[in-house]
């Protein structure tokens, strides 16, 4: 199922109330470049309090989730192993959901993986002599040219071949490095075949959350609109985007209708407040103290108020058609940068 969004809804009652899981992506959200975003874990706590039940949900397979509950702790966050989510744990349900349990299952990647695989009643191997029934690869830093070379072999003799997630890069100090997603090309080129993928968008990862939490009605929150808001859409679930990471407000106006977020917040103190709703009338969106009108290509704003709610109705007005010139929505959106 897919959900699009044709304007940012209101929320008579703030999300933490309305929902009764957040689904939170890590970096960009709650932390940013290795320091803890403004706010972002008091904002968490007050969530928690209200009484919405947190999950961190992660395309990153290498750390476990113990070393990702404790660098979420370290930064003030409420979490524990268990509410973490990876895409090595959703990887490994792929393929335990497929094989018989103590299949032998050849990993490429590192501990997250291989203790998730464990876990899944898997039995760890190393190389295609072993005769493994599935390859299963994430990221790893010190991935070889012989491990890739063994899961080619498995993967050509009719193992099936899982992915953790397809991100093509990984953020670092130096600028993009190969992610996982350029990774597993050696294995899909070389073979012929390509793997089934985990991690968002695609929907295991979000299959998993809903499992280990029982989620009713999550909320899926991020801050790219390219994973965890097509993630949201792919499963028909609602999704807050957050301005705290990659995603700018032109990015957001212009966003594909197939990665058009529920809501949009600042940052995560969107899960506290109710969300007021996006008026309509003869072509005239409105939010707060800003209106938002569409003349063709062109997009104007007027008013005065809160930053968010002048996105909010220029998301409408944009979405309303098809996706305007960039131009016209950077002139736009000069009105909302001394906006209080």
């Amino acid at each position: 199922m897919t959900r699009t969004a044709q304007a940012p809804r209101g929320c008579a009652d703030p999300p933490d109330v309305a929902y009764d899981v957040g689904l939170l992506d890590l970096d960009g959200v709650v932390y940013l470049g290795g320091s803890a975003i403004p706010g972002a874990a008091e904002a968490l706590r007050k969530a928690e309090a209200a009484g919405m039940r947190l999950a961190y949900v992660t395309n990153n397979a290498f750390r476990t989730p113990a070393a990702i509950a404790a660098l979420l702790a370290s930064y003030g966050v409420p979490a524990t192993p268990d509410d973490v989510v990876t895409s090595a744990q959703a990887a490994a349900r792929l393929v335990a959901d497929r094989l018989p349990a103590g299949a032998p299952v050849l990993v490429i990647g590192g501990t997250g993986l291989r203790l998730a695989v464990r876990q899944h009643g898997l039995r760890p191997v190393t190389t295609a002599a072993d005769l493994p029934l599935a390859v299963i690869e994430g990221y790893a830093p010190d991935i070889s040219y012989p491990l890739l070379a063994e899961g080619t072999l498995a993967v050509a003799a009719g193992a099936l071949f899982v992915a953790s997630n397809g991100d093509l890069t990984l953020p670092g100090r130096r600028g993009l490095q190969p992610g996982n997603g350029s990774m597993i090309r050696v294995i899909a080129t070389a073979t012929g075949v390509q793997p089934l993928v985990a991690g968002k968008p695609e929907p295991p990862l979000h299959r998993e959350s809903v499992l280990r939490t029982g989620a009713k009605r999550p909320l899926i929150v991020g801050d790219r609109l390219d994973t965890d808001i097509e993630a949201g859409s792919r499963v028909g679930a609602d999704s807050m985007l957050v301005l705290t990471g990659v995603t700018s407000p032109a990015e957001a106006v212009l966003a594909a209708p197939s990665q058009r977020p529920t809501y949009l917040a600042e940052d995560l103190t969107g899960l506290l407040e109710p969300h007021p709703p996006v008026t309509s009338q003869d072509g005239v969106f409105g939010c707060g103290g800003w209106t938002a009108r569409r003349d063709g290509d062109r997009l104007d704003l007027a008013g005065a108020g809160e930053r968010i709610d002048g996105l909010r109705a220029l998301c409408a007005a944009a979405w309303a058609g098809a996706s305007p010139p960039g131009e016209s929505v950077r002139t736009a959106l000069r009105h909302l940068e001394h906006a209080g």
